[in-house]
Parts: C-alpha cells; structure tokens; sequence
C-alpha cells in the first residue's frame, strides 16, 4: 500500500515590507504607495493582499524589477540581490496607509 504524501508547505509570503525612501514618501502624498514583494507575486495577489492586510481600496498596481548588480568591495567580489517591487495606487476616496 502507497501512502500518499501531501504537499504542506509554509504560506506564501507576498508583501515583504513597505520601501522607506525619498522617493517613495514623495509618492504617498499622491495615495502611491510602494511595496517590496516575493520574486513569484502577481498584480492580482498584491491587491488582495494589500486590501486585506491594510482594509482599504486599492485602485491600481504596477510592478517593477530591478537588476542584481555586481559589486566590488574590499577585494571580494560579489552581487546586489535584485529585488521586485509593487507601486500601489489607492482608490480616491481611500483612506491614508500608516506605514513611514
């Protein structure tokens, strides 16, 4: 007799963290927020877990990836992880996100 094995693994993780930057808080005052997210995540997963997570409405999301990049320090070389980001935009009458 066989025993099947069953496929338990750990929740998808897709929201990483909020980037804190210039930029970024620059863009909250436009209802933009911005979001470092798992190299797997898509537009419609990032929504729902944005939604769910902060209780609001999320109008739009846009993604990005950036490059690893090589690096040379101290003698040793090595790379810049490249990391994929989601530029969240709220609905109009959506309230405020407190993430900085």
């Amino acid at each position: 007799m066989t025993q099947i094995k069953e496929n338990i693994s750990a929740p998808k993780v897709i929201i990483k963290k909020p980037r804190v930057t210039e930029k970024a808080a620059m863009a909250s005052e436009k209802n933009v927020y911005v979001f470092e997210i798992s190299k797997t995540a898509n537009k419609s997963e990032v929504k729902k877990e944005i939604e769910r997570i902060y209780s609001t409405k999320v109008d739009k999301v846009n993604i990005a990836k950036t490059a690893e990049k090589k690096t040379f320090i101290r003698g040793k070389k090595g790379t810049k992880a490249g990391i994929k980001k989601a530029y969240v935009y709220l609905a109009k009458d959506a309230k405020a996100l407190e993430i900085f």
